[in-house]
């Protein structure tokens, strides 16, 4: 299950990076060679770098390769090292649950109920911010599904 989440949500990834691409290149030739920039570009690039970066730290989680602060598990071997993990694992879940989860489905729900949507392209702020729960949900599942201590590759 885990390999094939991370399988899509590294393609959803890489759609969206080349949509954004495409957006910003679609700008700069408007605004150099028409000479009017289209209104939707920098609305659309700032919405696809939101989803991008916060899919992109649920992925990169997923990977077990976000930035880590690795001088204390270096130096712990066995049973210490593996309740320092979990440890670890709980205070990720337990900010992903409490800031992403909680706070971000506040966030959408407020938005949701004033009714705001994007001053160009008219899409519902809701909508554009419901990646926020999506990862913080995305961590939880990445971590609590995490597996043990990865073995190195033998020769």
């Amino acid at each position: 299950m885990r390999s094939i989440l991370n399988k899509y949500v590294g393609f959803f990834l890489a759609f969206l990076m080349a949509v954004m691409t495409l957006d910003v290149l679609w700008g700069v030739f408007t605004r150099y060679v028409v000479g009017s920039q289209s209104p939707w570009t920098e609305e659309l690039a700032r919405f696809l770098l939101i989803w991008i970066g916060l899919l992109g730290a649920a992925y990169v989680a997923g990977q077990n390769q976000h930035l880590a602060i690795d001088i204390l598990p270096e130096r712990l071997e066995g049973a210490p090292k593996k309740r320092l993990q979990w440890a670890i694992r709980l205070l990720i879940v337990g900010f992903a649950a409490s800031v992403l989860v909680a706070g971000g489905a506040r966030l959408v729900y407020i938005t949701y109920k004033l009714g705001q949507y994007s001053a160009a392209l008219q899409v519902p702020l809701y909508f554009v911010y419901s990646i926020v729960p999506a990862s913080g949900l995305l961590i939880i599942f990445y971590k609590l599904a995490e597996p043990g201590e990865k073995q190195p590759a033998q020769a």
